[in-house]
């Protein structure tokens, strides 16, 4: 099984280029962060393997075989502009969807029931979503894209606006469901979620992916930093040193960064040349600092 492929998929609305070749795949079982700056592209990729909007080129394909409206009813879509009824009841919302997608009468009931027992709304079952919090209404979405037991989910920032233990069932909730085989694709601004949830990441910048792999593999192609703590340095003692970039400094502590042609040894012997080195540290760039590092690099030009 190849999972959801994303493959070249180009748009354009004018002058406008909103995709550029967009390409990623999404595997069986895996949990896959979609980041990327408001406008990058993030929302129309997701409407585009819906079938919710059409690609000027490029393909989407699960397993293999290209997407077709019989395939979509097997997706679950969460979008960021809610798409839920307002006037209409919860359980009776749900069930009426699971029935759009194939489901029989008693089986959309009971899976209805189970959703919104699972994550936390089976009380207000009776209510109408216009009736509900915005986390709960966020809660209903996710049940809405869950209730016809998906073999694929596509999400678009389905965090937001939950409050922590909201964020903790759905997060549990998506590796259930990643853990039973099912490809999952979420958009996300909380970059330490994804990074603490997702096997892979994909970061797009003008509707192209720029960037794509695991945390730690987009860690090792970062820029190199150090952190190193010379209680008898003074301000400056990096000043100089090929290839070194004096980020800050914290009391003792110097915060680097290493270009290509730095040399960690000849910044270790500059710090002992001050004296004592208490600590002389590799420092890992979290997600965030990549995301940034990627996304404020030169725009590629339409």
């Amino acid at each position: 099984m190849t999972g959801l492929e994303i493959d070249g998929v180009s748009k354009r609305y004018g002058d406008v280029v909103a995709l550029r070749e967009m390409t990623f795949d999404v595997r069986p079982g895996e949990l896959f962060g979609f980041v990327g700056s408001n406008g990058a592209g993030k929302t129309t990729t997701m409407r585009i393997a819906l079938g919710v909007l059409s690609a000027d080129a490029g393909e989407v394909r699960y397993d293999g075989v290209p997407v077709t409206h019989e395939t979509r009813r097997h997706i679950g879509y969460m979008p960021e502009e809610r798409g839920l009824y307002p006037r209409m009841k919860v359980a009776e919302q749900l069930t009426y969807l699971a029935r759009l997608h194939g489901m029989l009468a008693a089986d959309a009931q009971a899976s209805a029931q189970r959703w919104t027992e699972r994550l936390g709304v089976a009380g207000r079952r009776d209510d109408e979503v216009q009736k509900l919090s915005l986390g709960n209404q966020q809660r209903v979405q996710l049940a809405a894209a869950l209730v016809h037991e998906p073999r694929i989910l596509v999400l678009d920032e389905p965090f937001s606006g939950l409050d922590p233990v909201a964020v903790d069932v759905m997060s549990q909730v998506l590796k259930e469901k990643a853990a039973d085989g099912v490809p999952v694709v979420f958009s996300s601004h909380q970059l330490d979620l994804v990074e603490r949830l997702c096997d892979r990441v994909g970061i797009v910048r003008s509707g192209q992916m720029v960037a794509v792999g695991t945390v730690d593999e987009l860690r090792a192609g970062g820029t190199l930093r150090l952190r190193v703590d010379a209680p008898d340095a003074e301000d400056g003692w990096a000043d100089g040193l090929p290839g070194v970039k004096v980020l800050g400094r914290t009391g003792t502590v110097t915060e680097l960064e290493l270009g290509e042609d730095a040399d960690d040894q000849a910044v270790l012997k500059a710090a002992l040349a001050t004296g004592p080195v208490r600590e002389f540290a590799r420092e890992q760039p979290s997600l965030t600092e990549l995301f940034r590092s990627v996304v404020t690099t030169e725009e590629v030009p339409a």
